[in-house]
């Protein structure tokens, strides 16, 4: 059996060059992209577009693929007057956001008030190749313990509102305010799945199937399960590595599947204060290794754990040397959350912040 294909959505903000500033400026970029058969995705606020790629069946044509989109964003930006970010929330923003101007948008707006309106968010959703629904709801059981681990890896929303948050992942805080966001439970069966989704629509909680928002979740519209857990990426680089990450945790979660390894239960409670730890610490601290007694440990050795645990699977992809290097040379330099205090650390300025977060998103473009 081959390996499954990978895709990758990555959700970028629009500054003002001068200011920082969210700028309601979607539909332009997206109609300035289109002139290089590029269709972005307007999202909820109208500061903010989206890519997808195509499903990839390589790390290097994911790479490829994302470095184009990317580039044809960032120019059609600028020639929108504005900068394309790769930040999981605005370093300075206004008190609220333009709804996107679409009757689903208007109305998620209107049900959920300032949860709609103060948003901003960007994050990266992965997407998986995987056999059918019942195996996406098997392999998100099986990703469950290892969401918090990929959180600290891709932290990117340090500074917001012009401070330092006092977290690595602010972004995910925020996010937790929809009621559909963050881990998922432990689903017994696809008919499980589906009746937890049918009680938070006829509850309120959600508008409809698409706001099904936990970090990890069968994709309503391909045949994947579908990771949503991280903050974009500051770097094309880190989104690949993200991406290689999950797509050989999946791989594994089958492998352990077709052996009979049951998948481990890890309880709400605890996930919820793992999220909270690698959130909050990022790579450069401490995370809550939630499968060997909730011990605390470095960020660092629980991800080296992770990847001698994936190791089959990522030499299977051709991978694991790449994968190692990459992860080293993050724990050296720094994710999007580390450069972002580094730069704000210097003189407390939000212009040195959005220097970094607008260099790091072009960063590699053009070789």
């Amino acid at each position: 059996m081959s390996a499954p294909s990978v895709g990758v959505e990555e959700e970028f903000l629009l500054v003002d060059p001068h200011t920082g500033e969210p700028v309601p400026r979607n539909s332009e970029v997206a109609h300035r992209a289109a002139r290089h058969d590029v269709e972005l995705q307007l999202e909820l606020t109208t500061c903010q577009v989206e890519t997808a790629t195509a499903a990839a069946q390589t790390s290097s044509q994911l790479r490829q693929d994302l470095t184009r989109l990317r580039r044809v964003a960032a120019d059609a930006a600028q020639e929108a007057g504005a900068t394309l970010l790769a930040v999981g929330l605005p370093p300075t923003v206004p008190h609220a956001f333009p709804i996107t101007d679409a009757p689903r948008y208007r109305a998620i707006a209107e049900r959920f008030g300032m949860i709609a309106s103060e948003q901003g968010i960007c994050g990266c959703h992965v997407h998986v190749e995987v056999p059918d629904r019942d195996a996406a709801i098997d392999v998100g059981n099986r990703l469950r313990p290892w969401l918090p681990l990929l959180l600290a890896l891709t932290a990117n929303s340090a500074v917001y509102r012009n401070s330092d948050s006092g977290h690595a992942s602010w972004r995910s805080v925020l996010w937790g305010r929809w009621p559909s966001a963050g881990p998922p439970p432990f689903f017994e069966s696809v008919d499980h799945y589906d009746a937890m989704v049918a009680m938070m629509i006829d509850s309120g909680a959600m508008l409809d199937d698409g706001m099904v928002y936990w970090d990890v979740r069968p994709s309503a519209k391909f045949p994947t399960v579908e990771v949503r857990v991280s903050d974009v990426p500051s770097t094309v680089a880190e989104t690949v590595l993200l991406a290689t990450l999950i797509r050989a945790a999946v791989m594994t979660a089958l492998d352990e599947a077709a052996r009979g390894v049951p998948p481990p239960r890890v309880s709400d409670h605890t996930l919820r204060a793992a999220y909270w730890k690698s959130a909050h610490d990022g790579l450069d601290g401490q995370a809550i290794d939630v499968l060997d007694g909730w011990a605390t440990a470095p960020t660092a050795r629980v991800l080296g754990q992770w990847l001698t645990f994936l190791a089959p699977a990522l030499q299977e992809l051709g991978d694991e040397e790449w994968v190692r290097a990459e992860v080293a040379r993050l724990l050296q330099d720094g994710n999007g959350a580390m450069r972002q205090r580094q730069a704000w650390q210097q003189r407390g300025e939000i212009g040195d912040v959005l220097a970094e977060a607008a260099a790091a998103t072009v960063r590699g473009l053009d070789v």
